[in-house]
């Protein structure tokens, strides 16, 4: 089992890559463990700010969050201001009042997605929970139930068509799978494949602004 406190560490020491934060995604498919994993990493960075992008994500837009997530959150965010945004009702089906999120040192976005190319710029990490679509999704489907099977028929072909369009897996710098206890971390492609360097040695360039 790695140690989580290490590797909140890690993370904490990397370069900030929006505005004075230091964004970290969690990806991964739907059912795969991401928010419960996204809690304990928070928890172990001495309770960095946890961003859901459930609550950007419409029934009728379960994608298409990525204007919002740039308008609401990482645009402030990179200019060392609190970002507001409203969280979307997924009972009432409208978005609700708004919440803030301050500019902390490890600022985590956990969901389906977080790693997609729109947000990887300005991510100084990206962690990918390494558990196959199936196996997340059938995790999923029982968690939610029978009462939700419609809406998981429609999520997993939409989830489908977002990864084979914008993989995130490919570009992660960490592989993390849930173990009996604890977590395993292992590299992920991008630090295998040498193609993302500059999270590690220190000199990654953030996005204009």
């Amino acid at each position: 089992m790695d140690d989580l406190a290490r590797h909140a560490e890690e993370l904490a020491a990397l370069p900030p890559s929006c505005g004075p934060v230091r964004l970290v995604a969690v990806d991964g498919h739907a059912g795969s463990g991401k928010s419960t994993f996204a809690a304990r990493l928070a928890a172990a960075l001495g309770g960095a700010p946890v961003l859901h992008l459930d609550d950007l994500a419409t029934h009728e837009e379960l994608f298409g969050w990525a204007g919002r997530l740039r308008d609401q959150v990482l645009l402030p965010l990179s200019r060392g201001e609190t970002a507001r945004y409203a969280p979307y009702d997924w009972t009432e089906r409208r978005f609700g009042p708004a919440r803030t999120l301050e500019p902390a040192p490890v600022v985590l976005v956990e969901g389906v997605g977080a790693g997609r190319r729109e947000v990887r710029p300005w991510l100084a990490a990206l962690c990918w929970m390494e558990l196959g679509r199936e196996e997340s999704w059938e995790r999923g489907r029982r968690r939610d139930g029978s009462a939700l099977t419609g809406f998981w028929d429609g999520w997993t072909r939409a989830e489908e068509r977002h990864f084979a369009e914008d993989p995130s897996r490919p570009h992660a710098d960490a592989l993390v799978r849930q173990l009996p206890v604890g977590y395993g971390w292992s590299p992920g492609p991008a630090v295998t494949a040498g193609v993302n360097r500059d999270v590690t040695d220190g000199s990654r360039i953030g996005p204009s602004r």
